[in-house]
């Protein structure tokens, strides 16, 4: 039999459950025989939860817990709702009375003691105005009054106005008194003014602390500011004194 292929000796006899072999001594493919057991068993299928985010150490809340989440928010309810329920009063209240602005006019402005000489000024002020409230059912007080005299952009005096109070559809005249001694300003503010006299040009702005009122219904104090610009004073020829020019004029408000 010199021509017949021997299969390979191992020197061990096959095991049981282990695949069968071709007769060059490989692994055959073929599937094993029915009833065929291996040595090894194979895992269980591991159980997986449906959540891709499953974490096996989360734990379900306790019952404490929850009732704690929900009070929180039961809570935040209702302070949202009470916001909410606020706001819609003051809107109304707001659509009701229709408060506005105050209005402003400049009545008139006297100068006296002017005198400029080495970038120092020196001069009295009295600044007159009326203060007009608009609102039918609106009153206004007027807390503080703060005010400021200026050429062009350089302040020169400041002072304060006694408070008032106005009543809906009201007209009040006040005024504010200005004192500058000695008070030093730049140079461009000596050629501009030596060169405009006779007639200098002021502006007068004011800062005011007013709340509005209807009934028992109040504002918070709300800071209303004043501008009046183009405020020209005539002097004559060598004295140091002079009054607004023209008729009085409006002033700008807002909030």
């Amino acid at each position: 039999m010199g021509d017949q292929a021997t299969p390979p000796v191992t020197g061990y006899p096959a095991a049981a459950g282990v695949p069968p072999t071709n007769s060059n001594g490989y692994y055959s493919n073929r599937p094993p025989p029915s009833g065929t057991a291996y040595a090894y068993a194979a895992p269980p299928p591991r159980a997986y939860n449906n959540n891709y985010n499953y974490n096996p150490y989360y734990q379900q809340p306790g019952p404490d817990a929850i009732r704690r989440a929900m009070f929180l928010r039961r809570v935040f309810a209702v302070i949202i709702a009470l916001f909410i329920i606020i706001g819609t009063v003051f809107f109304i209240i707001w659509l009701v009375l229709r408060p506005r602005i105050p209005e402003f006019r400049a009545d008139s402005l006297s100068v006296s003691n002017f005198n400029l000489s080495n970038n120092l000024v020196t001069a009295n002020w009295e600044f007159q105005f009326t203060a007009r409230n608009p609102n039918k059912k609106i009153s206004l007080d007027y807390e503080h009054i703060y005010a400021e005299i200026f050429y062009d952009d350089e302040s020169l005096a400041e002072t304060s106005v006694a408070p008032f109070y106005q009543d809906s559809r009201n007209e009040t005249t006040s005024k504010a008194e200005f004192a500058a001694k000695g008070a030093f300003v730049e140079n461009w503010v000596v050629e501009r003014i030596n060169k405009e006299r006779p007639d200098i040009v002021f502006r007068v702005w004011m800062l005011a602390r007013v709340s509005f009122k209807a009934g028992s219904w109040r504002t918070r104090s709300r800071y209303l500011r004043v501008f009046c610009g183009g405020l020209t004073v005539g002097f004559a020829r060598n004295t140091s004194s002079g009054n607004l020019v023209g008729a009085p004029r409006q002033c700008r408000a807002g909030l």
